[in-house]
């Protein structure tokens, strides 16, 4: 799986988005193992330093979890997986709705069009 970081922003919030990104989608299921630090910088062709301090930022936000001599887990509180998909959602809308802005659409032609894409997508 490509892993397509940009030099824009730090690499190990990159990681942590996808990270997360991939435990709320199901990629990686409450309770689930996740590879080593090594072979996770391996895939991404990061520094393992750089996945650590990923994981390290995963874990402080309680996302996942070490066993000491198990490895790295999802949590498996549903409630906060839910939590941060709603977060990352609401982040993902604002950048959308910053965007049209731009493009020179108010709030009402925003939903107006959106309204008629969904429309659109369950033909």
């Amino acid at each position: 799986m490509a892993w397509n970081l940009d030099s824009d922003r730090p690499i190990y919030t990159q990681i942590v988005e996808k990270l997360q990104m991939q435990i709320v989608s199901g990629f990686y299921k409450p309770g689930e193992k996740l590879p080593s630090v090594r072979e996770l910088a391996c895939a991404a062709c990061v520094n393992p330093n750089t996945m650590q301090k990923a994981f390290t930022e995963l874990e402080r936000s309680e996302l996942i979890l070490t066993q000491r001599t198990s490895g790295r887990f999802v949590t498996e509180d549903i409630d906060m997986i839910k939590q941060v998909q709603t977060t990352l959602a609401e982040e993902q809308i604002k950048i959308f709705m910053d965007k049209m802005r731009g493009l020179g659409f108010n709030r009402e032609e925003i939903v107006t069009l959106l309204e008629l894409l969904i429309k659109g997508d369950s033909k």
